[in-house]
């Protein structure tokens, strides 16, 4: 009897000890990532840009092959534009593009460093040679940073009228309507 009651104290014990498992930390290099771009943006802000382009750097290192990461080479060409800095600004740029091409302000940002830099004739007749499709909406915003805002619309509506299912042409639409509103003013 005595040796029934003390098992059943044992297991009584351990029903209502309130024992479970210690907690895991898991440290998530993608949650890391969002935090040091978060960093690079606040430091942005506050004009840190040494600091702003490093944080940038780390949240790329952590998370380098998804779609955020465009967020983050984008961020570092703003910072290199607004420091200066153009022809730094330009591989960011093109790796943002790279990394998820259907944002049309990543092109926007790419034609304004090519407008910095002197580089729009040529990079025109780059792009006037490729069978890309995408390559045609850097095409058109070329046009309009040089000037030419007849060509860049047509070129424009003609993409946003062959591919309508992507997810740039909304956009696309809108800037033309932003353009040939600019035109008619």
């Amino acid at each position: 009897m005595k040796k029934y009651f003390i098992i059943s104290l044992i297991f009584f014990g351990l029903l209502t000890s309130g024992y479970r498992k210690p907690e895991t930390f898991v440290i998530d290099a993608t949650k890391n990532a969002y935090f040091h771009n978060n960093l690079g943006v606040n430091y942005l802000k506050e004009h840190c840009y040494y600091a702003a382009i490093q944080e940038f750097k780390i949240a790329i290192s952590l998370n380098p092959n998804t779609q955020a990461t465009s967020v983050y080479y984008k961020n570092i060409g703003d910072a290199y534009m607004e420091i200066g800095y153009p022809n730094l600004a330009l591989q960011p740029y093109e790796d943002a593009i790279k990394q998820y091409s259907l944002n049309l302000q990543y092109y926007k940002d790419l034609a304004k460093c090519y407008k910095t830099l002197g580089q729009i004739p040529s990079r025109i007749q780059q792009y006037s040679k490729t069978d890309n499709p995408l390559n045609k909406v850097m095409l058109g915003i070329l046009y309009i940073e040089n000037g030419n805002l007849k060509r860049g619309i047509t070129i424009l509506d003609g993409f946003a009228m062959s591919e309508p299912d992507l997810l740039i042409t909304p956009s696309i639409k809108q800037y033309v309507k932003e353009t040939v509103d600019k035109m008619n003013k």
